[in-house]
């Protein structure tokens, strides 16, 4: 038998704000193709995550990871610096 390994989404972004506790919000910017007028264009996306020992802070380039819902609106964990 094979193990299988737990695949989980992963994204690299910045964070942004630091005042919660416990919590970071982190910018992750795409650059996205015009359907019609095949220009690219940036499209930022704000995600809450969590980050335990409050130890990331603005600026940071991190790596979130998806993980299990851990409130209403934090659905990522931090998992390093880059």
């Amino acid at each position: 038998m094979e193990t299988k390994e737990k695949i989980t989404r992963r994204l690299e972004g910045i964070v942004v704000s630091d005042k919660m506790t416990k919590t970071r919000v982190v910018a992750i910017t795409r650059m996205r193709k015009h359907p019609k007028y095949l220009k690219y264009y940036k499209q930022t996306q704000r995600l809450k995550a969590h980050d335990e020992k409050n130890e990331y802070k603005s600026g940071d380039k991190v790596v979130v990871e998806a993980s299990r819902p851990l409130s209403k609106g934090k659905r990522w964990t931090i998992t390093a610096k880059l």
